[in-house]
């Protein structure tokens, strides 16, 4: 089928080459302009990498913080177990000298009203 337009081959190959060229052209200056560009978007990488990393280090360090915290808790709380395992300890021997005592002075009682008991009954032998 022939073209139906007059368009000679020469002139369908200039027309050609010419659509190459622009589109060379235009490749060229989306380059360009890719390369002004290349700077600013270098440093905007980089303060994204630099404020990711003072992120990270930040949380690094309130996880250590954290870490510490708790570490504290622990040995404050260990320490006041100790104390009340002491106090609870001196409590219980306070405790129980005092039961000792008392059970020394009822006996003393006890003695004391058994030589009365005694010492009235010689009273009453020698009345006789």
């Amino acid at each position: 089928m022939p073209r139906q337009d007059d368009e000679k081959f020469s002139n369908r190959l200039d027309t050609a080459a010419k659509a190459r060229a622009e589109m060379l052209a235009k490749a060229k200056a989306r380059a360009e302009a890719a390369k002004a560009t290349a700077d600013l978007r270098a440093q905007e990488r980089a303060a994204i990498a630099k404020a990711r990393d003072e992120r990270l280090a930040q949380r690094a360090e309130e996880k250590r913080h954290a870490a510490e915290a708790a570490e504290r808790t622990r040995i404050e709380a260990e320490e006041r177990r100790k104390r009340e395992e002491v106090e609870a300890k001196a409590a219980a021997e306070a405790k129980k000298r005092e039961e000792s005592e008392k059970l020394v002075q009822l006996l003393a009682e006890q003695k004391a009203a058994r030589d009365a008991r005694y010492q009235a009954r010689k009273e009453r032998q020698k009345k006789r």
